[in-house]
């Protein structure tokens, strides 16, 4: 072997090892984090879950497509959707600036005022009425529902988008002190309300958890179809509102937000 033959085996070695050192050299990627929180009482939105280590944790639509975004761009890591807030605290935590985002809010005014919106759809859901099993009422449409005065009392949850909706209507007897799905259910049994309003997937779901199949059952009109959008606050910079907007855009296109959506059908 020649010594030039000899010598370039080195070369190329030094070469490798320069190339590395350059790479780690290299500043990484910055990886933006993004605050939002798990609403309370917003099943599927986000649920409970034991996962295989037997502890707790936080799961649902909405978690599955933050992370979803995380994959599709790994320079955002969402934070926060492990902690349980209410609806009322994420509000006030973006308003002060301490969260940044809220996955699966309405385009209504009290949300508008607050958030601005990727314009894709994360998913949409069916508000359904449920009354007690030996409730013989029947209903076609809400002015069927008005007509029944005091005797229509429909039962919401407080904060919820739904509370808006229905008060827009006029005319409707609307109670929206409870905070969860299981309150409602406990008062719609006592007779303390007609209807319980409440989003489907979810409503299903919460029933069965309550254990009150044979008690409770889901009347098939009137209904109300809502879309459900990525809220962002209005401080967000517009590089990070078109990121994320970016990033919805093509799990809607690969057909990822459909399947999220369809994971968690009743």
């Amino acid at each position: 072997m020649s010594k030039s033959e000899q010598v370039r085996p080195l070369w190329a070695l030094q070469g490798v090892l320069t190339l590395l050192f350059l790479m780690l050299m290299l500043p990484a990627c910055a990886v933006t984090e993004i605050r939002t929180a798990a609403q309370e009482a917003s099943e599927p939105k986000y649920i409970a879950i034991l996962n295989p280590q037997s502890k707790i944790a936080i799961g649902g639509m909405c978690v599955d497509i933050l992370r979803a975004i995380e994959k599709v761009d790994p320079e955002l890591r969402f934070i926060g959707d492990q902690v349980w807030q209410p609806r009322a605290r994420i509000d006030a935590a973006l308003k002060t600036g301490n969260i940044d985002v809220i996955c699966g809010v309405q385009r209504i005014a009290r949300n508008t005022s607050q958030y601005q919106f990727a314009a894709t759809p994360l998913f949409s859901v069916n508000y359904l009425l449920a009354v007690r099993a030996d409730d013989t009422v029947a209903v076609g449409d809400w002015d069927d529902i008005r007509k029944l005065g005091n005797d229509g009392i429909i039962l919401t949850l407080r904060g919820f988008g739904i509370v808006d909706i229905l008060t827009q209507m006029g005319g409707l007897k609307i109670d929206d002190t409870a905070t969860s799905s299981i309150s409602n259910l406990k008062k719609l049994l006592a007779g303390r309300g007609r209807f319980y309003c409440h989003r489907s997937p979810g409503i299903g779901l919460a029933i069965r958890q309550a254990g009150l199949e044979d008690k409770i059952r889901l009347l098939s009109k009137p209904q109300l179809t809502e879309k459900f959008y990525m809220g962002m606050a209005k401080t967000m910079s517009p590089e990070l509102v078109n990121k994320i907007g970016a990033s919805l855009v093509l799990l809607e296109r690969n057909g990822e937000l459909k399947r999220i959506f369809e994971r968690y059908q009743e």
